[in-house]
């Protein structure tokens, strides 16, 4: 039994932990931001709570110093600082909604002159008190009715449990605010989960205590419920504080790698203009992939250029949007239809006799279907997911190319 709750006490210190190390850059970074502050301080505090409160430490604490029982002040003012830090919280998110400068500045220095008094009567308390037999699990029930210790007990759980009211109430608010970002509002019910479980940690504490005060023996939920019930509390704020940071990062690479992929096909045909493909580097982050991914099929783009058919697209827009396909999908099948024509065009022309081939370049056709001027490839460049999509459907492809190259007046004429 020591060691699973030795354990247990460990995990949590390693999922805040790891919520600090993801936050860290930010709050490193953006200082002077005071949610981000009240974030780090509050992740700070939480990570003292739980190494300080594991057993072990108790013992190491009170051996160290020579002082029997001295590491209960020391973790009833970190659970103290960790309770002000959930409000500090607050009150910084309030005024990033509100920009109610004066009355947050007047909430915070409340904030931090309550809970710095709650601090000082803690240690005041326990130097009042006379406590000489160490207790590493059960001070809280065993000290319940020595005179100052039993003060300093209510004192802390007091103040622990109105924090924790006040934070979860406010944070279950904010998790029901319109508008969030659907990460941000996984994480606040986390949190929110993670508050209402410390208040079940308080509840355990207090009523153990009160038993004590009439008489009766409910130690186990001192010595059981309790730490349980603070370990998963501290595991899910933790998560509440992972979970926006991770999930959007995921998001964003999944986001990139699919961008990635879906260009697959349009890379592939351009390699067919350059006879080569993009730089390939196993080192390279996705983002370097998908940027060199786009930077080489709008150079082979551009190489291609001078071979497309600006009417052909017209009339294979007007042919998809006869076949049914809406505005943005025609577009697409039709820039598609227009590529695979000017690879072939080009490559018809590359498989000429030499003797067509060296003629003047004032013998070759001009681009586009009038000669006059430039084919447009503003859609091309700019809509190269588009493109790339449509030419996973060959059969679509297929269907806009033939109803295209119909004579004109077997289509219907279309805005």
């Amino acid at each position: 039994m020591s060691h699973g709750l030795y354990i247990s006490f460990w995990l949590p210190t390693v999922v805040l932990g790891t919520a600090l190390a993801i936050k860290l850059p930010s709050i490193l970074k953006l200082w002077r931001d005071p949610l981000l502050r009240a974030v780090g301080g509050l992740l700070v505090f939480a990570c003292a709570v739980f190494v300080f409160a594991a057993p072990k430490t108790i013992a190491w604490t009170n051996r160290v110093t020579g002082v029997p029982n001295i590491a209960a002040p020391w973790v009833y003012s970190l659970i103290t600082a960790l309770s002000a830090s959930w409000l500090l919280l607050v009150i910084a998110w309030r005024n990033n909604l509100t920009e109610r400068g004066a009355q947050t500045r007047r909430a915070t220095r409340w904030v931090v002159s309550v809970y710095a008094g709650v601090v000082v009567a803690l240690w005041v308390l326990f130097a009042l008190a006379d406590v000489p037999v160490e207790r590493i699990r059960d001070l809280d029930t065993y000290y319940a009715t020595t005179p100052f210790m039993r003060e300093e007990i209510l004192l802390y759980l007091l103040a622990h449990t109105v924090a924790c009211s006040i934070t979860a109430r406010l944070v279950w608010n904010w998790s029901r605010t319109d508008g969030l970002d659907a990460w941000l509002r996984w994480g606040l019910r986390f949190l929110g989960a993670g508050y209402v479980t410390n208040l079940l940690f308080s509840a355990a504490k207090l009523t153990a205590v009160v038993a004590r005060w009439t008489g009766h023996d409910l130690d186990w939920l001192n010595t059981g419920i309790a730490p349980a019930a603070a370990c998963i509390a501290a595991t899910l704020v933790a998560v509440g504080f992972i979970v926006p940071h991770a999930g959007q990062y995921l998001q964003e690479r999944w986001r990139v790698r699919r961008r990635h992929r879906c260009l697959r096909p349009l890379s592939r045909l351009m390699r067919t203009v350059t006879g080569g493909r993009e730089p390939f580097d196993l080192r390279a982050t996705p983002e370097l992939r998908l940027i060199r991914r786009e930077t080489f099929i709008r150079d082979a783009l551009l190489q291609l250029s001078r071979h497309l058919d600006d009417d052909l697209r017209a009339r294979s827009y007007d042919a998809a949007v006869a076949l049914g396909f809406e505005r943005g999908r025609s577009q697409a099948l039709a820039a598609a239809v227009t590529l695979l024509d000017a690879v072939e065009t080009r490559q018809q022309r590359r498989d000429r006799p030499a003797t067509d081939a060296e003629r003047p370049p004032a013998a070759t056709p001009a681009s586009g279907p009038a000669g006059s001027s430039d084919p447009d490839t503003t859609y091309l460049l700019r809509e190269i997911q588009a493109v790339s999509q449509a030419l996973r459907h060959p059969v679509d492809l297929q269907a806009v190319r033939a109803r295209a190259a119909a004579p004109a007046e077997s289509m219907s004429t279309h805005e």
